[in-house]
């Protein structure tokens, strides 16, 4: 029996994917995709055949990713090495997408400090305000003016479950979070009249390797597959999506207080996965992906 080629072998893709892809393809840009929850979603829209432009600072992991994807699922996929903290990665990715028909913009790049806001080199959180807001700021603008002019596409940004409340020992990230929040809901009503989807996914604790790079320590964390495809799901659909059992038990639980009250749960919450620290000088960064 003659060897069956690579590309016969391929699983077919489910009307539900095919109309998916029709809608928001044929090419989408994921920052933040070379690990967590952007990985995941990147993965999920190869099988459903949608062509992707792959961005984060590490190459190795892009180029990786970028191979594993197009083999596997036979679709075209593109790398951006960039880092969003600079003016220059923000254009790069604007730059190298001009000439592709990008339908959906997966916004999943991002990083947090932990630890006491004075301790925290200041240069630290101004970075992380130009990855997490302006960086998103810039890359949605563009993108959003492309999917208006086309009459279809999609944002997903990601908010996060802090972004409801202050937080101690996390106030510069969830300050972050907070404007992106807040940024979806009002261009979900925007844009949607304009045949663009806006969706922000705001998780909980994810198993993404997060709490160790932020130097945090936390005794449960859901699926980053789990909320890849909640996330997916929702978009569409819902306004926010708090893709998880965890996330949407811990909603549940800080919904009734008042903003006080939730903010004092969360002093506790992040004193215990701050412990290990030890004092003075121990706020951590993670840089984006």
């Amino acid at each position: 029996m003659p060897a069956v080629p690579l590309k016969m072998i391929v699983p077919a893709r489910s009307h539900k994917q095919r109309r998916w892809a029709e809608k928001y393809g044929p090419w989408t840009v994921v920052t933040g995709a070379s690990d967590g929850i952007g990985r995941e979603i990147a993965t999920l829209l190869a099988e459903a055949g949608l062509n992707l432009v792959l961005v984060a600072r590490r190459q190795d992991a892009l180029e990786a990713l970028a191979s594993d994807l197009g083999a596997r699922h036979e679709i075209s996929a593109r790398i951006v090495v960039a880092d969003l903290g600079q003016a220059e990665g923000v254009a790069k990715v604007l730059a190298a997408t001009g000439e592709l028909d990008v339908g959906l913009l997966v916004a999943a790049a991002g990083f947090a400090t932990s630890g006491r806001f004075i301790d925290i080199p200041v240069g630290r959180e101004l970075d992380m305000v130009q990855v997490n807001c302006s960086a998103v700021v810039g890359v949605a603008h563009h993108f959003a003016q492309r999917f208006a002019k086309r009459g279809s596409g999609g944002i997903i940004f990601f908010s996060s479950l802090l972004a409801f409340q202050g937080v101690p020992k996390a106030a510069n990230y969830a300050a972050t979070k907070a404007y992106i929040q807040t940024l979806a809901e009002g261009l979900h009503a925007e844009l949607r009249p304009l045949g663009v989807d806006v969706i922000a996914a705001a998780p909980g604790p994810v198993r993404t390797g997060f709490e160790a790079r932020a130097n945090l320590r936390t005794s449960a964390a859901g699926s980053p597959v789990v909320a890849a495809r909640q996330t997916l799901a929702a978009l569409g659909h819902r306004t926010t999506v708090r893709p998880g059992f965890l996330s949407k038990f811990l909603e549940a639980s800080l919904l009734p207080l008042p903003r006080w009250g939730r903010v004092r749960i969360m002093s506790l919450v992040m004193g215990g996965m701050t412990q290990h620290q030890d004092g003075i000088g121990k706020g951590t960064n993670i840089r984006p992906a």
